[in-house]
């Protein structure tokens, strides 16, 4: 039996933590499909062709060390707006979706283009400075020097290209449940979203 649960929303608004979390909770597989954009984003840093590299993807692409810089996320937008490089990479993400024991996807576009039948959509948002604060701390973690200012250009950069873009905009699927983790803590997100899909299983 298959059971798919979308989950799209921005940049470090918690999705991927909410993702991992829920699969967990669920005993269902896990797809990060933003990785499979930076991966073809990181591709191209070396000269190669977007088109080309979609089409060539392999899974260990989304293994690459360097798939988490700022570098990376901005090339990962930027290929994401080319209707090939997405065409390339929906038959994957939708093999995926429905494999049996149940599937979890977290993206921009899960619930609006790859899933549209999803049996539960989440959108998982923040402000656009909560979001660039988490960022920040994660890229210093990391010892990447970057500045607050510049991490919130980048956050309000992409969210423009991500919405504004004519191949599959982000934006919340009409029967989404809506969840803003501006003031919540993980642990209460987490909760949210798990009672939201639980009732979803429940109809």
């Amino acid at each position: 039996m298959s059971f798919t649960i979308a989950i799209d929303g921005p940049a470090a608004a918690g999705k991927g933590t909410i993702s991992k979390a829920v699969a967990s909770h669920f005993g269902f597989a896990h797809l990060d499909t933003g990785l499979l954009y930076r991966a073809v984003g990181a591709r191209t840093l070396d000269g190669t062709d977007p088109i080309e590299a979609a089409k060539a993807l392999v899974a260990e692409d989304l293994e690459a060390d360097n798939l988490r810089s700022p570098e990376v996320a901005q090339a990962a937008s930027k290929v994401a707006v080319i209707a090939e490089v997405r065409a390339a990479l929906i038959d994957f993400q939708r093999a995926f979706a429905r494999r049996s024991g149940g599937a979890v996807l977290d993206g921009r576009d899960i619930g609006t283009v790859i899933c549209p039948n999803a049996e539960a959509k989440l959108f998982v948002t923040a402000s656009a400075e909560v979001r660039a604060e988490r960022r920040y701390l994660e890229l210093s973690d990391k010892d990447i020097d970057i500045s607050r200012e510049q991490v919130l250009a980048d956050v309000k950069e992409r969210d423009a290209r991500d919405m504004e873009r004519a191949e599959a905009p982000l934006k919340p699927a009409a029967d989404a449940v809506v969840i803003d983790t501006s003031d919540l803590a993980i642990d209460a997100a987490v909760a949210k979203a798990i009672a939201a899909i639980k009732a979803r299983r429940e109809t």
